[in-house]
């Protein structure tokens, strides 16, 4: 008979499994794509038999739901926090936004899971349309509630704030597309440098015309 304790270790070894699971799919997903990973290989990674593996996930698209839930998804609300707060220096918000996300995104495991978005995206439209609604939309509209609330303190012009946030997004992606897809030369998670630079273009752009020196 298992003494309390071993019961109690038994209990944290299941509770902790659904995560082991979820980390050696990954770790699958990128080493052999989406399509060659194989139940058999995410088991065989996690210490599990395959017949535990289907005790909590049906499938490796509902794994790959799972760990957008779990990596991406709280990285979102820390953005959408930040642009709910009261503030009258939204242009630090919004650098700070784009600092928090690049700094998660210069993690190639991180950003393993927006690839594996875009190049399944024709043959997984349901998963696809969950991460446009519950990742890139609300991060998209975190940014343009910044700049309305910079618009309704004076501080930046009437310009279209979706187009606006559009504008700041893209150099931040374009930047990662660049260092993890391209292999180009990067301050990606090493220097704010570029966020300083690029946030002084956008904050100039967005300012009225009468303040521009």
């Amino acid at each position: 008979m298992a003494t309390s304790g071993e019961r109690r270790t038994w209990r944290r070894r299941a509770q902790a499994r659904p995560d082991e699971i979820l980390s050696a799919a990954l770790d699958a997903f990128i080493a052999s794509g989406f399509d060659a990973a194989t139940m058999d290989d995410i088991a065989r990674r996690a210490g599990v038999t395959k017949g535990a593996l289907y005790l909590y996930f049906e499938s490796k698209e509902q794994m790959l739901r799972a760990l957008i839930d779990r990596e991406v998804r709280p990285l979102i609300a820390r953005v959408e926090a930040l642009s709910v707060m009261e503030t009258d220096d939204p242009a630090a918000l919004i650098k700070q936004a784009l600092l928090l996300v690049t700094g998660a995104l210069a993690d190639p495991r991180l950003f393993a899971l927006p690839r594996l978005i875009i190049a399944l995206s024709g043959r997984f439209p349901d998963v696809v349309n969950g991460y446009r609604d519950d990742v890139v939309g609300p991060a998209r509209a975190a940014i343009g509630r910044l700049v309305m609330r910079g618009q309704a303190l004076g501080q930046f012009r009437a310009v279209d704030p979706v187009a606006a946030a559009r504008a700041i997004i893209g150099p931040m992606m374009f930047e990662i597309m660049w260092a993890h897809v391209l292999h180009g030369e990067s301050d990606l998670g090493r220097s704010a440098g570029w966020i300083e630079a690029q946030v002084d273009v956008l904050i100039k752009g967005l300012e009225p015309r009468g303040a521009q020196s």
